[in-house]
Order: structure tokens, then C-alpha cells, then sequence
């Protein structure tokens, strides 16, 4: 049962420069189970994920795999506004991530701007709450958080064999003769040989009746009249 329940918590990684907006989202998704782990900035995000920024030679930001052990992350909730890396950089270097691209990501903001809003979900964002995140706004992210869970690498590959195994069936039934069209099959065999038979007997009876002894006798009687 123990090791059932740890199999289900999800981890959730939350990322806000306010300390009482990050304890609020600790306390809403420890209500509801999960394991929660706190940064204040997107450049922390990065690196506990095991992603690292640096500057390539025109000085332009990238991120980089680093040497850090892989940590599960089912759901990443992060502040939009936030100094350095904003949410929204954050969540553009995560889906850029061959190996992250599949964490669902939620944005927050104090300010409801439609613009703003529409960039995030079409960036990839599951999500965008306006503060105060509430405990009803955290149960909606369960569906997202479960994803996570059913995907592994044994499991992202049962698909392609599902495929190949429903191929192989079709093969094999269009190879199989319903039952149903057997017995039509057999009953039009069996009305064919009836007609073959009549018609056989038919032919019999007029061959029979035209050597019938009667007829015979006839013609040589009349032979021998003449």
C-alpha cells in the first residue's frame, strides 16, 4: 500500500520570487497530496530540473543539459512576472526541451491580461489562474498531473505494437468466411445439384422413352409389313 501511494503522489515544482505566494501554492497542493518543491526564479526552475542556462558567444541566452540527476516532475506552476526570467521564458525553455516538453506547465499572474494570457497557452501552457490561487484551481490540474503518470517509455511504445497486432487481425479476417455465408454457400451448392439432378432424370426418361420396346416393336413391325 505504501509503495502504491508513493506511486501516485504527484511532484509539482513551484516557481515564485514571493515567499507568501510560493508557501500558498505549498499549502493548496499538500492539501491535495502532492509533493511540492519551491524556487524564486526561473534560473533555479532550470537548474533543479536539470537544465542549466548559459550565453553562447553573441551573448544570447540558451539552455543545456547539465550533469544533475534526472528529478520526476508531474506539474511545474509558475509566476508570470518575475525578475530575470519571467514565466513566460520558462515555460518557451521547457517546451524547447526535448526531455521536459512534456511536463504541463501553468501560469499565474495578478494581472488579467488577455494578451498576456492567450501568448502563455498557445506557448503550451495548461492553464492560466489569476492570484490568489485557489484549492478549486489546483483539483482542475489532477487530469494534467495524471498524464504524466501513464506515460512511460514501455508504455509509449504499446501503441505501435497495437497497431501492428490489429493489422494482423484484419489479415486474418479477411481470410475467415462468416458462418451465415457458408450456409448460403452450401444451400446454393445443394439447390445447383438438385437442378442437375432433375434435369439429369429428365434427360433419362427422354432417352428411356424414345428406346421404350413399344416404339422399337413398331418400327420393326412396320419393317416387316413392308
Amino acid at each position: 500500500m505504501g509503495m502504491a501511494a508513493a506511486d501516485l503522489q504527484f511532484h509539482v515544482l513551484a516557481v515564485d520570487d514571493s515567499l507568501i505566494d510560493r508557501k500558498l501554492i505549498e499549502r493548496l497542493f499538500k492539501i491535495s497530496s502532492c509533493q511540492v518543491t519551491t524556487v524564486d526564479s526561473g534560473s533555479k526552475a532550470l537548474e533543479f530540473l536539470g537544465l542549466q542556462e548559459e550565453h553562447d558567444e553573441q551573448n544570447h541566452p540558451c539552455v543545456s543539459p547539465s550533469n544533475q540527476q534526472e528529478v520526476e516532475i508531474n506539474l511545474i506552476i509558475t509566476d508570470y512576472c518575475m525578475p530575470g526570467m519571467t514565466g513566460y521564458d520558462l515555460l518557451k525553455k521547457i517546451k524547447e526541451s526535448a526531455s521536459l516538453r512534456n511536463i504541463p506547465v501553468v501560469i499565474m499572474s495578478s494581472e488579467n491580461v488577455p494578451s498576456r494570457i492567450s501568448r502563455c497557452l498557445e506557448e503550451g501552457a495548461e492553464e492560466f489562474f489569476l492570484k490568489p490561487v485557489r484549492l478549486s484551481d489546483v483539483n482542475k490540474l489532477k487530469p494534467h498531473m495524471m498524464k504524466t503518470k501513464c506515460k512511460s517509455p514501455k508504455q509509449q511504445q504499446q501503441p505501435e505494437i497495437i497497431v501492428t497486432q490489429d493489422n494482423q487481425e484484419s489479415i486474418d479476417i479477411t481470410y475467415v468466411v462468416p458462418p451465415e455465408e457458408n450456409q448460403e454457400t452450401d444451400n446454393t451448392l445443394q439447390q445447383q445439384k438438385s437442378q442437375d439432378n432433375s434435369n439429369n432424370n429428365n434427360k433419362r426418361k427422354a432417352i428411356e422413352e424414345n428406346l421404350s420396346p413399344d416404339r422399337t416393336r413398331q418400327r420393326l413391325s412396320g419393317l416387316t409389313t413392308v
